[in-house]
């Protein structure tokens, strides 16, 4: 019996100019990465520093006369948990109900046999260069009887052209053989979609879903035009008007003198900032591996 040769690793050496090449670019990473952080690092500082070392400037990027009544504070808030839940639902409903409509609504843009299928992609290419506007979108939400409820917050971003046209072009470069082999077993184009082709494009779902879901948390826009009930704002209009009014702690906090003086405004609105930012950073590590992952990879042999 023949002795198996071992495989060796090829080796290879990087040029002056790779090597170059390589410095500058994790050197420009590195300050790309540092401008993205340090701003958020002195938010946080903010937040559990004391109100003399804000006055001064003393705070950075680590705490100064640490403390936790500003988070104490935010907390006991109604209106911060009443927003909160607001931008909860939002959130959740408005990804759910968005993936739905983007991949029905990719998958037979893929697909060549779809009757007058460049038209359609002309159509919704064209609406995404040129829309109607910010009134005419008002008279319509308000037309649709939509104002100061949910749906005025989840219905409007519901679809975005962009995303439908990624994941529209990640069903393109699923093998047909695969499709053609759930068609010969009996699946119509509802089940190959839902059996076949959405369990294959999770790193690309996972993606657009959560493009969605930081798109739908972060945005204000759509609560400062169509909510004007206190109870039914989402977090983010909260925040806007806690960062954007100037807050009168003597008359905002119901609290003894000692609380407050132990707070300020900037540290109020830091502290409300990072609570805001808290449920995506919990739910991106989750999301992680499917921006990397190639879940087709073997799926057709050669």
């Amino acid at each position: 019996m023949a002795k198996k040769e071992k495989i060796r690793p090829v080796s290879y050496t990087l040029s002056g100019g790779e090597k170059v090449f390589g410095f500058v670019n994790a050197a420009l990473l590195i300050v790309f990465g540092a401008l993205m952080l340090f701003p958020f690092l002195n938010l946080l500082a903010k937040s559990f520093s004391g109100t003399t070392a804000i006055i001064t400037g003393q705070v950075l990027f680590w705490p100064v006369d640490f403390q936790t009544n500003t988070y104490q504070y935010v907390l006991r808030q109604s209106q911060f948990w009443n927003s909160f839940w607001v931008s909860v639902r939002v959130t959740v409903i408005g990804t759910l109900g968005a993936m739905v409509v983007n991949c029905l609504t990719a998958y037979p843009l893929s697909k060549p046999w779809l009757y007058k299928r460049k038209f359609f992609i002309l159509f919704f290419v064209f609406c995404m260069l040129f829309s109607g506007g910010m009134v005419p979108t008002y008279f319509l939400i308000r037309s649709l009887g939509m104002i100061n409820t949910i749906w005025a917050l989840i219905v409007p971003g519901v679809l975005s052209v962009y995303n439908m046209i990624l994941l529209k072009n990640f069903f393109e470069e699923i093998p047909e053989a695969i499709e053609e082999s759930a068609q010969l077993d009996g699946a119509g184009s509802l089940r190959t979609l839902v059996s076949i082709v959405l369990p294959m494009s999770l790193p690309a779902i996972a993606t657009i879903g959560l493009f969605y879901a930081v798109g739908y948390w972060d945005n204000y826009m759509n609560g400062i035009l169509y909510i004007t009930t206190p109870a039914k704002r989402p977090l983010q209009q909260y925040l806007y008007q806690l960062v954007t009014e100037s807050l009168n702690i003597d008359a905002a906090l119901d609290a003894d003198t000692q609380e407050q003086m132990a707070l300020t405004s900037e540290a109020i609105r830091s502290a409300t900032i990072m609570l805001s930012c808290v449920p995506i950073m919990c739910v991106y590590p989750f999301l992680q591996k499917y921006f990397v992952a190639g879940l087709r990879v073997g799926s057709v042999k050669g």
